[in-house]
């Protein structure tokens, strides 16, 4: 059942905008139908779960659960995303989670409600400010969190106080972001990018609990931690130093420039 709070943040409503869930994965056949099965399907329209390359029976759970599924042959967090978003070019709003059954996607309406009632155009969940079960984030995550949100800060005025993969956006509002990284820094890129742009931007509290099963490709070993952090450092860098070297353009112009370089 969800959760009073969830079940009065979004209903649906005649002319509501199409909504799409896209979870990457990667070896994720004990949690993924778990998790497809909270999928509130009275406000999503479409859920999109892109694989890239399980050796187990994520694929053939997750059909059986009846998402529609993609095969991105070539690994990369952001690149998993950023295929489910091709593919969902029918629907106005994209929310994204993760595979692991960490994230609470019966919780969903508390993120496309602030979208429906136009109110905002990209809402995150924050893990830090809910009600997280133990041992369902580590000592890095929390502080790497805060410290993301306090760079942020300086250099947009927006402090983020996590980078939880459970978010919502408007279609046309992502297409604006110009969306380059491939890896686990999308998470940072897409928030980086959203407060450059000046998006209407919402942190919601959300619930969070250990992964339902499988092993985490990124806490899980000392190698995975370190990469992920090397790929979030130099993502920031990156899309810190596009800001300092263009000034304040917006992300549309920053494509325009590319293309002439």
């Amino acid at each position: 059942m969800l959760p009073p709070q969830a079940l009065a943040a979004a209903h649906p409503t005649p002319g509501r905008p199409r909504v799409a869930v896209v979870i990457p994965t990667l070896n994720e056949e004990e949690p993924i139908a778990a998790v497809l099965g909270a999928i509130p399907r009275d406000v999503v329209d479409e859920v999109i779960v892109v694989d890239s390359g399980s050796e187990d029976r994520t694929v053939e759970r997750a059909r059986a659960a009846g998402a529609r599924v993609l095969i991105e042959r070539h690994r990369g967090y952001g690149r998993a995303c950023a295929a489910g978003v091709e593919a969902a070019r029918d629907c106005d709003v994209i929310v994204f989670l993760d595979g692991d059954g960490s994230d609470r996607p019966e919780l969903a309406p508390l993120l496309l409600g602030p979208i429906f009632r136009d109110t905002h155009d990209f809402v995150i969940g924050t893990r830090t400010g809910g009600q997280r079960e133990p041992g369902s984030m580590n000592a890095l995550q929390i502080v790497a969190g805060y410290g993301a949100g306090a760079l942020t800060r300086l250099l947009y005025g927006v402090a983020y106080t996590d980078m939880c993969a459970f978010r919502a956006i408007r279609r046309e509002s992502l297409d604006r972001l110009g969306m380059r990284e491939m890896t686990y820094g999308w998470n940072l890129e897409m928030q980086m990018r959203a407060a450059r742009a000046a998006l209407r931007i919402l942190e919601v509290p959300v619930a969070h609990r250990r992964r339902l099963g499988g092993a985490s490709k990124v806490s899980g070993t000392v190698m995975g931690t370190v990469k992920a952090a090397l790929r979030i450092g130099l993502t920031f860098a990156r899309v810190a130093c596009e800001r300092q070297h263009r000034g304040h353009s917006t992300p549309a112009q920053d494509r325009a420039a590319e293309g002439k370089s």
